[in-house]
């Protein structure tokens, strides 16, 4: 099939255009890097902070409570955005961090560290979403992939530097550090927005804030988080507790449906699930979270009880993985924004995911390291090819004055796939691991080893060698079938991503245009933003048959 009109050239920053935006994408890169550290900086220092702060049964919510105000926060930093404008709100989401941390900082008790961490999970998820929004604001689809790809390294970067950061500080100069570090680099990012973000001006609209929705949406998300924490480890899945948790949750989910149908302003407009690229990136973006933050929650334990490294030692076994994430992400971007072809980038990368997943499922407790750090190495470099290229596709498939709303939406079900992921590993790897102890640890054996809920990596090096072969076994063939569990999840993920269709990347940031006026005749469109207002290019290509 003919093109019946030529595409339109991409526009080609000047000097001054390209400072800019690098100063800008700078600054966005620190609130990047504060807001996914703090996601990981207290794996390795928890257990001195729940000792000195009294507090071990408390332990999990220093982290999930985090993690669960981000993700509640994310379409109403999305929404926010697409109504009144990204900077004051994104310079608001830093401030709000920073007094989290403060807050956390000085702490006393476990009481007013977990509400230290949930102000910061409050601003942290608006740094997270806002940050990719922005780069929407200031550089068009066409150049954004090289943009996203740094993105992604710097999300791999503090996966590392999180635990070997919170490690350092708590061996050193202490635990607290953690917390302060944020105070100096939060205004270095507040700084850096105040003077060199320069965002077009938001023609603002009138309109009711949807706070029953964002009532219901926060109620469903604690809910579900709470279930897949709890449940299987807290509580049994058939308590009262979590039997009228999933009971909540699901009215709780049902209702906010109705009300976002009948809102003028939704948080998560109905409408965005009508694009068929939106559908299928965020079930995609949702599994790919499950197997992530599946396999990064419980191979750093893996690592420690099967190989006997310690913990600092396992998070360095991390960095293969890490590293191949920060390699593809970077490179993939570059080779989107110079090519303007996209699809082959999460096809390809799914792919891998499952390939690695099915590797790691055939690890033993006498395999090299080496060969682990190579499987994890699959996995990153998989990774790295999904991750940002997805936000990507979803960005380009709506009009500027929607990517917050849309970006936020989608990021929120990764989110929610992350939790998810942790969640039915750590079910699955527990119940596992206890059955498999209890089968083959003899009884004279058992109480030489002490209660199961009590095994160290270092208790288990000393240990009398037929226990320790016994305990290291059972880790391994625990953890290892999970792996493969996931695979066939993969593989669903990747027989949907083959359905996208590979729209060209705008070549220009349209500010005016709404959904409705890029569907013409059901061609394919690209709108064009000129001193005489916008003009609509229709093209009627096959799909997935074009350059950009």
């Amino acid at each position: 099939m003919t093109e019946s009109t030529t595409v339109p050239q991409r526009q080609i920053p000047t000097a001054h255009e390209r400072r800019n935006i690098l100063l800008v994408f700078a600054g966005l890169m620190v609130t990047m890097l504060l807001a996914s550290l703090d996601q990981t900086i207290f794996s390795t220092a928890l257990p001195t902070i729940v000792g000195e702060l009294h507090g071990v049964d408390e332990m999990s919510w220093v982290i999930t409570v985090y993690i669960l105000a981000s993700t509640i926060m994310l379409p109403v930093y999305g929404k926010l955005g697409d109504l009144i404008g990204r900077k004051g709100i994104f310079i608001g989401a830093i401030s709000v961090f920073i007094l989290g941390s403060i807050i956390g900082g000085w702490a006393g008790d476990m009481t007013w560290l977990i509400i230290g961490r949930a102000v910061q999970g409050i601003g942290g998820g608006g740094l997270m979403i806002l940050s990719q929004a922005i780069i929407a604001d200031v550089v068009p689809a066409r150049e954004r992939g090289r943009y996203m790809g740094i993105m992604g390294g710097v999300f791999a970067l503090s996966s590392v530097a999180g635990p070997l950061l919170g490690g350092w500080f708590t061996d050193g100069i202490g635990w607290r550090w953690g917390l302060w570090m944020n105070i100096p680099l939060g205004i270095l990012a507040i700084a850096a927005a105040v003077f060199f973000l320069r965002l077009p001006k938001t023609n603002r609209r009138r309109a009711r804030f949807d706070a029953f929705g964002m009532a219901l949406l926060a109620l469903a998300s604690t809910g579900l988080v709470l279930v897949s924490t709890w449940g299987g480890t807290t509580y049994d899945w058939d308590s009262p507790t979590i039997v009228s948790l999933i009971v909540g949750t699901v009215l709780a989910a049902v209702s906010f449906v109705f009300v976002e149908r009948r809102v003028s302003e939704p948080i998560m407009p109905l409408h965005l699930f009508k694009k068929l690229n939106f559908n299928l990136t965020t079930v995609a973006g949702l599994i790919i979270g499950v197997a992530m933050f599946g396999t990064l929650g419980y191979l750093p334990t893996y690592l420690q009880m099967v190989t006997g490294a310690n913990a600092t030692q396992a998070g360095f076994l991390m960095i293969p993985m890490m590293a191949a994430l920060l390699v593809s992400s970077i490179t993939s971007g570059q080779l989107v924004s110079k090519t303007g072809r996209y699809k082959w980038a999460p096809i390809s990368g799914t792919a891998i995911v499952a390939i690695a997943l099915f590797l790691l499922s055939t690890m033993t407790a006498t395999m090299p390291v080496w060969v682990i750090c190579a499987y994890l190495a699959i996995m990153g470099l998989g990774l790295g090819l999904c991750m940002q290229i997805l936000v990507l596709v979803v960005q380009n498939t709506f009009p500027i004055s929607q990517v917050g709303t849309a970006t936020a939406s989608n990021n929120y079900f990764r989110q929610i796939g992350a939790s998810l992921g942790a969640a039915i590993v750590g079910s699955l790897f527990t119940a596992r691991l206890t059955d498999l102890l209890g089968q083959r640890m003899p009884a004279a054996a058992s109480s030489a080893a002490g209660s199961s809920n009590s095994f160290t990596p270092d208790a288990v090096k000393h240990l009398p060698d037929a226990v320790r072969e016994i305990i290291i076994g059972s880790y391994n063939d625990a953890l290892t079938p999970v792996f493969l569990y996931m695979v066939p999840l993969i593989i669903v993920a990747l027989i949907l991503l083959c359905f996208l269709k590979e729209v060209p990347l705008a070549t220009t940031i349209d500010r005016d245009a709404t959904p409705e006026s890029l569907e013409i005749d059901g061609a394919n469109t690209v709108a064009l933003v000129g001193t005489g207002g916008i003009e609509i290019v229709s093209e009627t290509v096959e799909a997935g048959s074009r350059d950009a």
